[in-house]
């Protein structure tokens, strides 16, 4: 293949993977984050790449965001969001932190491409994405894009199109957006 071809069977299969996330789990999903007092999001590997693009994006949108981890991160309680994933359905550490989280009050919103998974249960909601992951590349996936690449740049889709939605229902204008970003590039 070239890789123009490549680019646009990736682009092909992503664009199935968009077709088939059901809206309403995102619309949920988007009431959460709209009514979360704090919002923490946590992801390994790749997966937490997208989540620290995600919660810059909430950041610009004038949203308390932290990543897991981060040194300023602070305690979760009531009125929180996590926002977690797991895309093969099963990461110890992902389970963990969402049974931490919700100990301490926080509501927990769940991204995975496994439909039956113990954390899905665990969730207070929880949103399919229908994609290859590392678990399903083992399987004998048929993906053009190698292990987990599906799941991850199906989550970047959604996270912009989540952005866009927010940006909706808020009335958020480019100018209020652009001025949180940071000034220290």
């Amino acid at each position: 293949m070239t890789l123009e071809q490549d680019m646009r069977s990736a682009l092909s299969e992503l664009g199935d993977v968009a077709d088939r996330v059901e809206p309403a789990q995102v619309d949920h999903a988007c009431r959460m984050i709209t009514e979360a007092r704090h919002i923490m999001l946590y992801g390994c590997g790749r997966e937490g790449l997208q989540m620290r693009g995600f919660a810059m994006r909430l950041h610009h949108l004038g949203h308390s965001v932290s990543m897991q981890g981060d040194m300023a991160a602070p305690p979760l309680a009531a009125g929180d969001l996590f926002i977690a994933s797991a895309g093969p359905g099963v990461v110890a550490t992902v389970s963990a932190l969402m049974g931490q989280a919700k100990q301490g009050g926080a509501s927990v919103l769940f991204l995975t491409a496994q439909v039956s998974s113990e954390a899905a249960n665990d969730a207070d909601h929880t949103i399919i994405i229908p994609a290859q992951t590392m678990a399903d590349d083992r399987e004998g996936g048929n993906s053009t894009l190698p292990m987990g690449s599906l799941y991850e740049g199906a989550m970047f889709v959604l996270f912009e199109a989540i952005i866009l939605a927010l940006i909706r229902a808020s009335g958020e204008r480019p100018q209020s957006i652009r001025a949180r970003h940071t000034n220290m590039e």
